[in-house]
């Protein structure tokens, strides 16, 4: 797609600071970081959403998750953890509409939006017992 951003950068015509890249994927630094380590993890082919992966980008996107596990070990995150954001469409956040996944970590992370785990645990019945 000729204005999507990302696809500029798989182009080359935008620089990027690559973290790896395969074939089908490209991985680089956020550039404008929401925690100390930051990547977006891509498919090199245009999918605008994650409502528009089809049957047929099924290895894509499996080569996409894995490309993330490896981000996180290659940027030293694996083991203390990491978050993993897809934003869809625009109430979803989505600025950029060529589907990527965030890869955070590197600190400790607040939480996303409203209660926390914690608090949706005290809210199940009794009969679910101890979750934590």
């Amino acid at each position: 797609m000729s204005d999507c951003i990302f696809c500029k950068i798989v182009e080359g015509s935008i620089p990027s600071n690559k973290v790896m890249e395969t074939d089908h994927v490209l991985v680089f630094h956020d550039i404008q970081p929401a925690a100390k380590v930051h990547a977006l993890v891509i498919p090199k082919k245009h999918i605008a959403s994650l409502n528009d992966v089809t049957a047929d980008d099924a290895g894509i996107m499996a080569e996409v998750i894995m490309a993330v596990k490896q981000t996180a070990e290659q940027l030293g995150i694996a083991e203390s953890g990491y978050r993993v954001i897809n934003n869809c469409g625009d109430d979803g956040g989505q600025v950029v509409h060529h589907i990527h996944f965030h890869v955070l970590g590197g600190e400790k992370l607040g939480q996303l939006i409203g209660n926390s785990v914690s608090t949706h645990i005290k809210m199940l019945p009794k009969t679910h017992g101890s979750l934590m």
